[in-house]
């Protein structure tokens, strides 16, 4: 290739395509006049940057090739070890393989607590147990408050509802004593009409109208007293039922605010919920712990893997840490083959192409330098160019 395999550039390459074969460039000398020092120029700039372009890619693909390659040579080393070699290869691969499930199984686990709840559980872990304590016998109490408040409720309406009864039984008395008094007088102006009017002897009207009035009116005075010894103790009653359930409501209030602190504190909306949280954390710290030992005994045989692999002449030990079923599986290491053999038949299709792409652009250069002779110094000139890009 000589100088050639230096020439690069970071342009297309603008060629006329044949549609029905993409691949290949076509050269169209005849349409260009060389003697034109700007067509010739941009003709021979064009199979420049083509042999550019097609260098870059051949530097890329050998890289890629040369790994493949290994790739491929690191297979035919494992699989040419002595039996012994290979038992103590694949018991190390089969170690990996179960360290992987073990970790695969964790990380797809779908039950598991949010990283949050579980940073927050971890940071309380030594009064959590305390905590679902707490809230367990303040949730309880609040239940209770709240039987004795309605208890209450209920019985402070019953003694409003008596005050009433007892309100309108003494209204109703006050009032039957005055239609007492009136018919006592109405009675009383009755007789003094008929002693005095008719001459009539009415001493017995007399008697019997005070006798109903004295009766009537102590009758109407003992059922009003008890009324108002009934009110007084109601009223009082309703005192003290009121002082209570002050109390209660006290008691219910710091209750309630307790509650709220709690809750907010272990960031839960019931006791159910932190000792469910609670249990779960626990189950989580235990995989975790389980996690980190399987991650440490990863790390350990994935080291043990490449040092064991380093000695038997394999230049990519590295590799096969990411799929050591290779190494146990017979079957999955020649499905790897085949792909890696249809990669570097690509690899190598792809070479082919870009070299016959930079020889022939080589070619035309050097065909058309002799067959315009006078132009040879100019076509060195962009060569050298190129070349030092």
């Amino acid at each position: 290739m000589g100088f050639w395999k230096k020439l690069f550039s970071k342009k297309k390459i603008e060629e006329e395509i044949e549609t029905d074969n993409p691949e290949q460039i076509v050269y169209e000398r005849d349409k260009v006049d060389f003697h034109d020092a700007e067509e010739r120029r941009r003709y021979f700039t064009g199979c420049l940057e083509q042999i550019g372009e097609a260098e870059k890619e051949i530097n890329l693909l050998k890289g890629e090739y040369a790994l493949v390659t290994s790739y491929l040579t690191d297979m035919e080393e494992i699989e040419a070890l002595p039996p012994e070699q290979s038992a103590e290869l694949k018991g190390i691969a089969g170690r990996l393989m179960s360290l992987e499930q073990e970790r695969k199984r964790y990380l797809d686990k779908r039950d598991r607590m949010t990283e949050r709840e579980y940073r927050h559980m971890r940071s309380q872990e030594e009064e959590i147990e305390e905590g679902i304590g707490k809230l367990k016998e303040a949730e309880k109490y609040q239940k209770l408050i709240k039987q004795d408040l309605i208890r209450l409720d209920g019985e402070r309406h019953a003694y409003a509802y008596r005050k009433s009864e007892l309100g309108n039984g003494l209204v109703n008395l006050r009032g039957m004593a005055v239609i007492c008094l009136i018919a006592l007088v109405s009675c009383v102006v009755m007789l003094l009409i008929l002693q005095f009017g008719f001459s009539m002897d009415t001493k017995i009207g007399y008697y019997l109208s005070a006798a109903a009035a004295a009766l009537a009116v102590t009758v109407i005075f003992i059922r009003y007293t008890d009324a108002e010894k009934e009110m007084g103790k109601v009223e009082k009653a309703e005192g003290k039922l009121i002082q209570l359930q002050n109390t209660v409501k006290i008691r219910y209030v710091n209750n309630t605010n307790l509650l709220e602190y709690l809750y907010l504190k272990y960031d839960v909306e019931s006791a159910g919920r932190l000792q469910e949280l609670w249990n779960l954390y626990q189950d989580e710290k235990e995989e975790r712990r389980q996690y980190a030992e399987a991650e440490a005994k990863l790390e350990y045989y994935s080291k043990q893997l490449v040092s064991v692999l380093s000695r038997y002449r394999v230049k990519s030990p590295e590799r096969w840490v990411l799929q050591p079923g290779a190494i146990i599986d017979s079957r999955e290491m020649i499905e790897i083959r085949h792909g890696l053999v249809i990669r570097r038949q690509n690899l190598r299709k792809q070479l082919d192409y870009n070299s016959q792409l930079a020889e022939t652009a080589q070619r035309e250069i050097k065909e058309i330098a002799a067959e315009y002779p006078q132009y040879a110094m100019e076509i060195s000139e962009l060569v050298d160019k190129y070349a030092n890009v």
